[in-house]
């Protein structure tokens, strides 16, 4: 996946690669680092990853909201934000509560996570659907495991192995990011194409602040 994203964001605009690359560069090194902090922090760590992941997806709602709303492409983008929005402000919600909520949260959305990147997949082409495979295979394990250790001993500990799954989860999609960035840099670093010239413009005039073709 993260070879997949790489070639697609080395084809990016270089204007837009020079904005963006910063970002996901950030984004990336703190999603590994909260996930770093999560699968070691018994008592906080499943309340600061679904904080993060909540502030994230609130963030990334808001900007697709925001985004202009001409055609029925941009229609569909603004109702995915919306739908973030409301998620990431959920989780945030969540995450506030002391107590446990957010572990029993995570034990059910770690294992949702894993199946539903792993159908993602399973809907690209054939290098992705080999990793789909591969997802799909880790999501029923983890699912059995999850449930297996709350029946078998307890849900705490459950929750616990849930919270270290996210984190898991959460690390490779900061990496991820990460990988994109340098993509995006090297996007970046490529000059910028020249704009095309009016017809009939040899470009002599224009250099002299006019074109006298057009004129």
């Amino acid at each position: 996946m993260s070879g997949t994203a790489t070639t697609t964001v080395t084809q990016a605009d270089p204007e837009v690669a020079r904005r963006a690359w910063p970002r996901w560069l950030a984004l990336g090194v703190a999603l590994v680092a909260v996930a770093a902090v999560s699968a070691f922090w018994t008592d906080g760590g499943a309340r600061l990853l679904l904080g993060a992941l909540g502030l994230f997806g609130a963030v990334r709602g808001a900007v697709l909201v925001a985004g202009p709303g001409r055609d029925e492409l941009d229609g569909r983008v603004r109702s995915v934000g919306i739908g973030t929005a409301v998620a990431g402000v959920a989780a945030l919600a969540v995450a506030a509560v002391p107590g446990a909520l957010a572990g029993w949260v995570l034990l059910v959305v770690a294992p949702l996570a894993l199946l539903a990147g792993s159908l993602v997949l399973l809907s690209r082409g054939a290098v992705a659907r080999r990793g789909g495979i591969v997802a799909l295979v880790w999501a029923a394990l983890v699912t059995l495991l999850l449930v297996g250790t709350g029946i078998g001993a307890d849900w705490e500990r459950a929750r616990e192995g849930a919270t270290s799954v996210a984190a898991i989860l959460v690390a490779v999609f900061g990496v991820v990011l990460v990988t994109g960035s340098a993509g995006l840099r090297a996007a970046a670093a490529r000059p910028v194409p020249p704009k095309p010239q009016p017809a009939g413009c040899a470009g002599c005039a224009c250099a002299g602040g006019g074109c006298g073709v057009l004129s």
